[in-house]
């Protein structure tokens, strides 16, 4: 995730994650997640260092930029944790057309979050 702030987003996402991330320097962040899974969170100044002399070029809208869709085995507890932490609300956690209960908020620079719990496993 494209970030403005490497250190707000560092904190916000420990505190969310309850876990140190796996790698703090500057420029990246990374947070080892189950199953293999990594969130990484890279200043915009990075990205934009990075695609420099390409065709990509990171633009700042009021679009989110991305969505993590997180199974967790408690998202009222998970989206409660990112909206104490300065979250903003989008969605309670409720039952979804495609079988999981999920809630949904955006962190600190506009990307969608959504804790879920899977209902797959529960029929």
């Amino acid at each position: 995730l494209y970030v403005s702030d490497q250190e707000a987003a560092r904190a916000f996402y420990s505190d969310v994650f309850d876990m140190l991330p796996d790698l703090h320097v500057p420029g990246m962040t990374e947070f080892k997640l189950e199953n293999g899974f990594k969130v990484g969170l890279m200043p915009l100044e990075g990205i934009r260092h990075l695609s420099v002399g390409t065709k990509f070029s990171p633009v700042e809208t009021d679009n989110p930029k991305a969505e993590l869709y997180i199974i967790v085995d408690d998202a009222v507890h998970y989206l409660e944790r990112a909206i104490s932490m300065g979250a903003i609300p989008l969605l309670d956690v409720e039952p979804r057309d495609w079988g999981d209960r999920a809630g949904y908020c955006l962190d600190l620079d506009g990307h969608v979050l959504a804790f879920a719990e899977s209902m797959k496993s529960a029929i």
